[in-house]
């Protein structure tokens, strides 16, 4: 029996609905929607639609994006897209297969493999370096906060004035699906920054904004992920970190690196598992895990005794 064929329009339409549903957070609905209508402005030159691409199409895609120099990274992020969408149009019985599964797999998933390595780590003393080398108070308590604390982009541009305890000197996240624990910690050298920040802002920031992080440009705007990202590189660029001009994972230093870097040092310096997978926020699986309740006074002292000095 043949599958009905539906219009571009129509099928990014259902799909974003259904991401929504499965309550797909909104920055990974926009990055898939948009993802979606750039491959289909690029199919709008050719006979096919999403619906109907097949294997060459999508080798002409990737070739298409490498020639104007898209990132690996971005084209994967942009496969990964294409992949839920036909999984999806799968599920409505409106395909049959999944082919950029194939496709992943053979033209993405081996060049992250061959040239991608890990991610960087970097030891405290880099870490200290780095952060001391930034001149500008507001991307300082940016990284510091990156560095100290592990979380994620979406997460520290999410903060308010209003949810920092200064008392207890905790954050208390809004809710993510990525995260299990919202409650947070810094260390006195994070205070300092932080401070030195907000004094800082009170001056420049617009009454009515409570974004912990706001923009320079707009000063009634939250500071906006793509700007953190930026932020970060900059610096990291700056003092050697960071290469913009690599393809390796390697030789990039992210956001996403602190929490790599947060996570081996808390271990290293002999903080419990389970502590840190609750300061990360991550899923406790096991039966034990479940059961295991830790102490929130407990967790915050370990943190403190744990978490790397920076000379700050």
């Amino acid at each position: 029996m043949a599958m009905e064929i539906i219009s571009d329009s129509q099928s990014i339409k259902m799909f974003g609905n259904d991401c929504r549903i499965r309550g797909l957070s909104k920055h990974t609905i926009e990055s898939y929607i948009s993802s979606l209508n750039l491959f289909s402005k690029f199919l709008n030159k050719t006979e096919y639609q999403l619906m109907t691409v097949d294997r060459n199409t999508l080798r002409e895609y990737i070739s298409y994006l490498r020639a104007r120099g898209i990132s690996q990274k971005t084209i994967e992020n942009r496969f990964s897209a294409f992949s839920s969408l036909y999984d999806y149009l799968i599920y409505e019985n409106l395909l049959e297969n999944n082919i950029v599964k194939d496709i992943r797999k053979r033209y993405l998933s081996p060049y992250k493999e061959n040239g991608g390595g890990h991610r960087k780590l970097i030891s405290v003393e880099e870490m200290s370096w780095f952060i001391n080398s930034i001149l500008d108070i507001r991307d300082k308590a940016i990284s510091i906060l990156f560095a100290k604390t592990g979380i994620r982009r979406r997460e520290l541009v999410a903060i308010d004035l209003e949810d920092i305890n200064w008392d207890i000197m905790s954050i208390t996240l809004k809710p993510t699906h990525k995260r299990t624990n919202k409650i947070i910690y810094f260390d006195f050298e994070t205070a300092v920054v932080l401070k030195q920040w907000l004094r800082k802002r009170e001056i420049i920031a617009d009454p009515s904004n409570r974004a912990l992080f706001v923009s320079y440009i707009n000063k009634k705007k939250r500071l906006n992920r793509n700007g953190v990202g930026y932020t970060f590189v900059k610096w990291a660029a700056i003092t050697g970190l960071h290469n913009p001009d690599s393809d390796k994972i390697e030789d990039h230093f992210t956001p996403h690196c602190c929490r790599h870097w947060f996570t081996t040092h808390l271990r290293r310096a002999g903080m419990p598992r389970e502590f840190i997978m609750e300061l990360r926020g991550d899923m406790r699986n096991s039966a034990m895990d479940l059961y295991y309740h830790i102490d929130r006074e407990d967790l915050r002292k370990s943190y403190l005794a744990c978490i790397p000095k920076l000379g700050v």
